[in-house]
């Protein structure tokens, strides 16, 4: 296993990726439960981020993953006008063997544990009537379902938002924000990527398709003949005339190996965290390609459970998720007259906004 003390304590602590306010590591033996809470900034509210269930390989991965997806939610809050910071929880485990409900609401009080710090979600391994379990030991719980005072399955906006992004990209890329006609090949149709196709093709796009689940490609081919599958990601980036790719699955998708074949001149896609490190985002930009960053594209699930907490209002929520367009805009414009890659503009506009906050 990893030596924590030297990799995660020193991100922690030490690297630019770090600088979190509080880290939580919880154990409940009797459920099994063993869970990592990350709070990287309430510098604008609250921490807010989703729940990840997810059969790390190790307890340091468990953690490293949790201090890179709360800090991108701090900067996903920040960019999309929420008055929240981010935070992320893991869960060590296969869902599928170890969720139960005893497990669910062991995790329920250590969220509750936190005094409102921390307002959880639903990610990757979670669902709807998770968070409703969650709820009932934790009042700072949001994506339940409808019959429990939620706003239900957040997956709808998230994928209106990507979409919105990479109309955005085709408007910055080509002067014009119709995907008709182009070739968009999406990796990962779970949740959000389902309804990403939906747009696309309701838009009348080319779409390809993969998945390592072949019955989620399956009920998409049979719902969709015209969507193209092919065999993985390598097949997909590869692919020829592609004119946007959309990773929709976990995250370091924009690696050392994949972007220099890459044959899309736009990136954008719901997945987090895809720059598998620092300086992948110049090489994109080297090679021409347009980079949405993704926390500023996938930011309307997050606006769907933010409201949540006010009273759920899905027309008011599709409103502030549609301005996603104008903000990736806005990014696109500002890393062109600053002179750097659209990942390096999006994190010192949501800098800026978490340094105000930190002031008022």
């Amino acid at each position: 296993m990893t030596d924590v003390s030297d990799g995660v304590l020193h991100t922690l602590f030490r690297s630019e990726q770090g600088g979190h306010e509080q880290v939580v590591l919880v154990q409940d033996r009797s459920s099994g439960l063993k869970a990592v809470i990350a709070l990287h900034s309430t510098a604008l509210g609250p921490a807010l981020g989703g729940t990840r269930f997810y059969p790390y390989a190790d307890e340091a991965e468990a953690v490293a993953d949790a201090l890179n997806l709360a800090r991108g939610m701090s900067y996903k809050n920040a960019l999309a006008g929420l008055d929240h910071g981010g935070g992320k929880a893991v869960i060590i485990g296969d869902p599928e063997r170890d969720k139960t409900e005893e497990l669910l609401l062991a995790y329920g009080r250590a969220v509750a544990s936190l005094g409102g710090r921390y307002v959880t979600a639903c990610d990757v391994g979670t669902y709807v009537a998770d968070m409703d379990v969650v709820a009932r030991e934790n009042e700072w719980t949001t994506g339940r379902s409808p019959e429990n005072g939620g706003a239900g399955d957040s997956s709808v906006l998230t994928a209106f938002g990507v979409y919105q992004g990479m109309r955005a990209s085709a408007q910055h890329q080509w002067g014009d924000p119709s995907l008709r006609g182009r070739k968009v090949g999406v990796a990962g149709i779970g949740k959000v990527g389902r309804h990403l196709v939906g747009h696309l093709l309701a838009e009348g796009a080319e779409v390809v398709i993969t998945d390592v689940r072949e019955e989620a490609v399956r009920l998409i081919t049979e719902r969709h003949p015209e969507v193209t599958a092919v065999p993985d990601t390598e097949a997909l980036i590869r692919t020829a005339g592609l004119n946007v790719y959309a990773p929709c699955a976990l995250g370091g998708a924009l690696n050392d190996a994949s972007v220099p074949v890459l044959t899309a001149q736009v990136v954008c896609g719901a997945a987090n965290n895809q720059l598998a490190h620092p300086g992948i985002e110049k090489d994109l930009a080297d090679r021409g390609i347009l980079y949405a960053p993704d926390y500023v594209v996938n930011a309307g699930g997050v606006i769907q459970v933010a409201d949540e907490l006010h009273g759920f209002d899905f027309d008011r929520c599709k409103q502030k998720a549609a301005k996603i367009f104008d903000t990736t805009l806005e990014i696109f414009a500002r890393a062109k007259s600053d002179g750097v890659p659209p990942a390096a503009a999006a994190d010192r506009l949501a800098e800026q906004r978490m340094a105000e906050g930190r002031r008022a």
